[in-house]
């Protein structure tokens, strides 16, 4: 087993068997909107997948959590925009609460090496 990108309480990354696996993931941006946050934590899994050996193209699943499920449609373009066919199993989950009141996204990935 490796562990990648340690903080204070997780690492954000950990690869098991050929299989990544990342923390919750946020945008770094929290004044953006769905999109702009959607872009910043597309291009945040790019380079973290690409850091564990992997890419989008070997997405698994993927659980996103909303505050907002009515800015759903907002996600789903910059999404789709960003993953074309390769779309992996995924769950939109709407929550009440994020820890800050500025993220409106929170997205866990899982991928092939």
């Amino acid at each position: 087993m490796e562990r990648m990108r340690r903080g204070r309480i997780l690492h954000q990354i950990t690869i098991h068997n050929g299989i990544v696996y990342t923390a919750g993931l946020i945008a770094d941006n929290l004044d953006a909107d769905m999109a702009g946050q959607t872009q910043q934590l597309c291009d945040k899994i790019d380079a973290m997948l690409a850091e564990a050996g992997s890419d989008k193209s070997k997405l698994i699943r993927v659980q996103i959590f909303v505050t907002d499920i009515s800015k759903k449609p907002e996600m789903d373009a910059v999404w789709l925009n960003w993953l074309g066919d390769d779309l992996p199993c995924r769950c939109t989950v709407g929550v009440s609460d994020l820890g800050d009141p500025r993220i409106l996204i929170e997205v866990v990935v899982t991928a092939a090496q």
